[in-house]
């Protein structure tokens, strides 16, 4: 479980084996089975979780009961609500597994701790949050200005991995399209092929 974390951390930044167990001290391994709740509606989220196998989800439910996709998470990858995490407030959305899934949490407290007291982690945690925002722009930058089948071949392009474990209707909710114009979509590409 913990060598997946060594892996990521590894290739952003060189971290001592002393630091990299103070580290790995602080976090609570966690299996989730398919299905089950990591964060719900309304809850705190108190925990910013490493998925070192599995995949999870992070969306939110409107009033008609549908469900908007905000983001996955599979191996290597972070899942959070960054907002009840560090705000402190409940959250507006869910995490669960849609696979059989293991974690690494920590907690804020701990965070802040290795922010203070190990100089490597607040340098490789402020290149995830780096790439995190440069993902979430480029996401919202898609959304506003490439069409439906645009968005589509960049998901298929930039997440592989993702196409292959991920039902298609949780796909069309992440992309912003119903699951008829994503099979649309779907039947054009193929169709020209």
């Amino acid at each position: 479980m913990f060598e997946v974390l060594r892996s990521h951390i590894l290739k952003r930044v060189k971290m001592p084996e002393e630091e990299f167990n103070l580290v790995t001290s602080l976090m609570i391994p966690k299996k989730l089975r398919k299905r089950q709740y990591l964060l719900q509606e309304g809850d705190l989220c108190k925990w910013l979780a490493f998925v070192s196998k599995g995949c999870l989800r992070h969306y939110s439910v409107d009033d008609s009961g549908i469900e908007h996709i905000e983001r996955f998470g599979i191996e290597g990858w972070w899942m959070v609500d960054i907002e009840s995490f560090q705000s402190h407030k409940p959250s507006a959305g869910n995490i669960d597994a849609l696979e059989d899934s293991e974690l690494l949490l920590i907690d804020n407290d701990s965070m802040t701790r290795l922010s203070v007291s190990v100089p490597t982690w607040d340098r490789f945690y402020t290149a995830v949050l780096e790439d995190e925002f440069k993902a979430a722009r480029a996401r919202i930058s898609d959304l506003m200005t490439a069409s439906a089948e645009e968005r589509y071949l960049h998901f298929v392009e930039t997440y592989p991995d993702l196409f292959q474990r991920v039902p298609l209707h949780q796909i069309a909710s992440y992309l912003a399209m119903t699951p008829q114009s994503l099979s649309r979509i779907r039947k054009e590409l193929a169709a020209r092929k």
